[in-house]
C-alpha cells in the first residue's frame, strides 16, 4: 500500500509544480520608453514619411502631388488624375493611375514613374503637410495605418515594392533618404525604444 501511496503524493508534487509553473508563466513587459533614442529613431522615420516621395500619394484629399526641388515647389498632379470614385486609390474609370505608370520608371527625364501595383494611398491613410507628430500619431493607430501593427508597418516598409520605390524613383527625382533596410531598422529602434512621438 505504502508504495502507492508513495506513487500518489509524487504524481500530486508533479501535478501541482506544472499549476504553479503554469501559473508564473507572464507575458513579457512592455517595452520601456526611451525617449531620446525612440525620438531619434523616429526623426530617421519622418525625414522618409514626410519626403516627397512618400508623402505626394499620401493626400487626404483627391490628387496625387508633384513637389521637391525639382518641380520647383509643388503641384497637384496634373490631367485631372483622381483618387477614383470608387475610393480605390486606382483612379477613375478612362483614366486609371496605370493608364501613365507601369511597373517600372520611363527611362526619359522626369517620365511617368513606375512600380507595381501603382496608386494612391487610401484617405485614412495620409499624412501630406502634417506634422512629425501628427504623422507619428497616426503610423501607430491601426485604424489610420491600414489596420496593422507598429512591426507590420516595419515590414511594409521594407517588403512592399510600391514603397520601395520612394528611393529609386527615377531620372530627375530625389529619391527619398536611406532606404528601405535602413528604414526598416529605424523602425524597429523605434518600437524598441517605445515608440515615442514628438510633441508639436
Amino acid at each position: 500500500m505504502r508504495p502507492i501511496a508513495t506513487l500518489l503524493t509524487a504524481l500530486a508534487i508533479v501535478a501541482a509544480s506544472g499549476a504553479i509553473a503554469q501559473e508564473t508563466v507572464e507575458t513579457p513587459p512592455p517595452p520601456v520608453v526611451d525617449p531620446v533614442a525612440g525620438l531619434a529613431a523616429w526623426s530617421k522615420i519622418n525625414a522618409v514619411f514626410a519626403h516627397p516621395r512618400c508623402a505626394g500619394c499620401h493626400v487626404e484629399d483627391d490628387q496625387p502631388r508633384w513637389s521637391g526641388d525639382h518641380y520647383g515647389g509643388t503641384r497637384v498632379h496634373a490631367f485631372n488624375v483622381r483618387r477614383g470614385e470608387d475610393g480605390s486609390g486606382f483612379g477613375n474609370p478612362g483614366l486609371r493611375c496605370t493608364t501613365c505608370h507601369f511597373e517600372s520608371n520611363s527611362s526619359v527625364l522626369h517620365g511617368p514613374p513606375g512600380a507595381p501595383n501603382w496608386h494612391l494611398a487610401p484617405a485614412q491613410m495620409a499624412w501630406w503637410d502634417k506634422s512629425s507628430a501628427q504623422i507619428c500619431a497616426q503610423i501607430k493607430d491601426p485604424e489610420r495605418n491600414g489596420g496593422r501593427t507598429l512591426e507590420e508597418v516595419a515590414v511594409h516598409v521594407r517588403d512592399d515594392a510600391l514603397v520601395a520605390w520612394g528611393w529609386a524613383p527615377g531620372p530627375g527625382r530625389e529619391p527619398a533618404p536611406g532606404s528601405a533596410e535602413a528604414t526598416f531598422q529605424a523602425l524597429q529602434d523605434w518600437i524598441t525604444a517605445g515608440s515615442p512621438c514628438p510633441q508639436d
